[in-house]
């Protein structure tokens, strides 16, 4: 009854505050810009550059032809590994439009892979994304997005799962195991209302949904599907122009059904936060709270706990490069894991521009998963990733890529992880990119 009547004041809270202020006596005064959510609150991803965080209306596409060397194909049914090639073509198109009150950005990117000496492998991938942003009146935004996933290989959905993008804000999406080669449905969506009420003061909410599936049980073994819901109210004050302060609510309720029975976690999380912007170069948050959570599993007593939630996220655009990176400690279950874990999660995305025709980039990620709520025999473990390549434009529109990535991955009591826990892969590939405005 608690957990209803939180979620429901965290939703009714942005517009029950809305409909008591006055419009025509609030919000920007001439000489003051309209303020944006921060990162913190917002649950967009931090840009990765300049170009990322002010562009809009354009229709952009590319097609990309990658050959890889892979040194463990089959990690969860052999103790060997076994290598092989693999060959795929992954077109991709973007298309961003702002017009009048209404802005809308969608992204959409199928691919085919074919392994070779094992066809068995071959597989069609689906990645699907869209952001909507919606202004109801002068001072009023409405938001949302929804993003799918279909795949057997986390490597061929690219930066998106390797650490490239990077959060700014606190997960609402049970824990992501990033185990290479099973096959997996991921969708979320989310909704949210900000109103900016007086000059500098804004106010907020919204809800999130989640699922993560693993179809091929014979390949998930030790692992098992959830969901997530959830809700969050935030306030929002500005101070000296580029800096704001405020608080966050958050609530998010886990859901799974592994064979020892079905699991349910209840989250509840309120910080405190400091964000500051300087002209989309540098943007940098800070938040910290209490936490309090509660695990229950079919025939075992409820556990409940607090603990302390803090997060800090850092961006930053120059002209040759760019650096965003990530850091957040909380309370997680779900996504494969059985039990109540205490996560820290490190994840950073940099590049830079070398020569004019030259620019390397690299991605990394580091989560922990220590078990709070042991009620499973599960012990949690850690997940290591990256990705490093270097890009090499070839002409107006064509681009050469040559990259290496790794996955390390140390679960106990999870077959899909405990057997051949590595995987390597060398990759190059060559895409034909165009980009065109709208409107013009």
């Amino acid at each position: 009854m608690l957990t209803r009547v939180c979620l429901t004041v965290a939703l009714a809270l942005p517009i029950s505050v809305l409909a008591q202020v006055t419009p025509t006596a609030n919000g920007p005064t001439e000489n003051e810009s309209p303020m944006s959510a921060p990162p913190m609150v917002s649950g967009q991803a931090l840009p990765t550059s300049v170009e990322s965080a002010e562009n809009s209306n354009y229709l952009a596409g590319s097609v990309a032809f990658e050959a890889a060397y892979n040194d463990n194909l089959f990690p969860y049914y052999v103790t060997q590994a076994i290598s092989g090639m693999s060959y795929s073509i992954r077109p991709r198109i973007s298309f961003d439009q702002s017009i009048s009150r209404f802005h809308q950005t969608w992204n959409y990117s199928p691919g085919f892979t074919i392994y070779q000496p094992i066809a068995a492998r071959n597989e069609f991938d689906q990645n699907v994304s869209m952001i909507l942003q919606y202004r109801l009146s002068e001072h009023a935004t409405l938001s949302g997005g929804d993003s799918f996933l279909k795949s057997s290989n986390v490597f061929n959905q690219g930066d998106s799962q390797l650490g490239g993008s990077v959060s700014g804000s606190p997960s609402s999406s049970p824990a992501d195991l990033l185990f290479p080669f099973i096959n997996r449905l991921s969708n979320t969506a989310n909704a949210q209302i900000s109103y900016q009420y007086s000059a500098n003061s804004m106010i907020g909410g919204g809800g999130t949904v989640g699922l993560f599936q693993y179809p091929n049980q014979t390949q998930s073994s030790g692992i098992y599907d959830s969901t997530s819901r959830g809700g969050s109210a935030f306030y929002n004050r500005r101070i000296m122009g580029t800096q704001s302060i405020g608080a966050n609510y958050q609530y998010v309720e886990f859901l799974g059904n592994p064979a020892a029975g079905q699991v349910e976690m209840q989250l509840h999380t309120l910080m405190g936060f400091y964000s500051l912007t300087l002209e989309h170069r540098l943007s940098l948050s800070v938040s910290a709270g209490p936490q309090h959570s509660e695990y229950a599993q079919t025939s075992v007593p409820s556990v409940g706990s607090w603990r302390p939630s803090v997060m800090a996220s850092i961006g930053w655009q120059g002209d040759r490069g760019s650096l965003v990176a990530n850091y957040r400690q909380t309370a997680t279950t779900g996504g494969g894991l059985i039990g109540s874990h205490e996560s820290k999660n490190a994840s950073a995305s940099a590049s830079w521009r070398m020569a004019r025709t030259w620019t390397a980039g690299a991605t990394a990620t580091y989560s922990i998963y220590g078990s709070v709520a042991n009620v499973s025999g599960q012990q949690g473990g850690h997940t290591v990733s990256g990705t490093a390549s270097i890009d090499h434009p070839m002409g107006e529109h064509f681009v050469a890529r040559l990259g290496y990535q790794r996955i390390h991955l140390s679960y106990g009591g999870t077959a899909a992880a405990s057997t051949t826990p590595d995987s390597d892969r060398e990759f190059v590939s060559i895409s034909y990119q165009f980009k065109r405005p709208l409107g013009r």
